[in-house]
This record gives C-alpha cells, structure tokens and sequence, in this order.
C-alpha cells in the first residue's frame, strides 16, 4: 500500500452493502494480517520476548494468569476456577499455576470477605513488577513495529485498530449469544 492509498478502516460500507472494488481489495489486505497476526500471537511473540528479557524463570501461562487477575480483579473476586475459565485451561492445572505463583510471591491467597471458605487469589507487588515490565517490553515491541511511521499514521492505525477489534468483539458476543 502507498502512503496515499486510504486505510482499509477509511472506507465506510453498510454490512448490508456489497463492497467496492478498492473496499474488496482492502478488506483482503485486512484478512491477510489477521492470518498473520493470528499466527505471531499463536508463537506468543510477545510474551516469549518478555521472558526473555526479564529471565525471571517464568512461563507464558504464569504471565498469562497474572494478566487474568489484572483483568478481572476489578469486576469480581478472583478464584482459581475463574482464572482457569479464562485461560480455558483445567482447574487442577490452574490451581498448580496459582500454587507455583504464590510460592514466587508474585501472587497470594486471601479469604473472601463474602465467603469465608472461598479462597481468592490476589496479585503481589513483585507480580505487578512483573506487569509492568511486560507492559513495557510490549510498548518497546510496538515502537519497534512502527519505527518508521508518522505520529498521524501511528493515531490513525491505534483508532482504526481499537475500532475493528471492537467490532469483531460485538461479533463475538452476538455469536456467542446465538450460541447459547
């Protein structure tokens, strides 16, 4: 694509509507990085970079089940069983996850205020550490992918990126709704 070809995000066409030829041409291009970036998050680029550079002697499914709890600890109490929920992943195996977790002190187990007999999982001031170390190595790999582009091309592609994943999220939804 040359820089004055309209982003794929730029054209606006009803879902009733059939694309153009340019919007054909573009949503190709969309899909054919979707497959792309499918398979760089199946390698768990990110992730694996970061552990790397951290040398820390986690794995991919320990940052994973910090991230969990990040993510969810605002909305509910965090259990084993949600944590498993959202990685998809067995109980048991969450609970070995969890288990290792504490015994690194990145998190720790806590009594809910609710339910006494529960047991939360919280994250630790060494596991937050570990968040945004991540959080950083994933913002260097970001500047790194954009070296290159114009800050208006980087504020076009974050908008028009936040604004297809949220799309594909209300796909989602409404899949899983007509699932259900």
């Amino acid at each position: 694509m040359h820089s004055n070809d309209p982003l794929p995000g730029d054209i606006d066409t009803p879902s009733t509507a059939t694309p153009t030829d340019a919007a054909s041409t573009g949503l190709a291009l969309v899909g054919q990085a979707m497959t792309r970036m499918r398979l760089l998050i199946g390698r768990r680029f990110i992730g694996r970079i970061a552990l790397k550079r951290m040398g820390t002697g986690l794995e991919l499914s320990d940052i994973d089940a910090i991230g969990v709890i990040k993510r969810i600890g605002n909305q509910q109490e965090v259990t084993v069983g949600a944590i498993a929920e959202q990685m998809r992943i067995d109980p048991s195996r969450g609970s070995r996850i969890v288990a290792d977790l504490v015994r690194q002190g990145m998190l720790e187990r806590a009594a809910s205020q609710e339910d006494g007999r529960r047991s939360l999982v919280r994250i630790t001031d060494a596991g937050r550490g570990v968040l945004a170390q991540i959080e950083a190595i994933k913002h260097e790999t970001i500047i790194e992918a954009t070296a290159g582009w114009t800050e208006e091309e980087i504020d076009s592609f974050a908008r028009l990126y936040a604004r297809f994943t949220a799309g594909l999220e209300a796909q989602f939804d409404r899949f899983e709704q007509d699932e259900a």
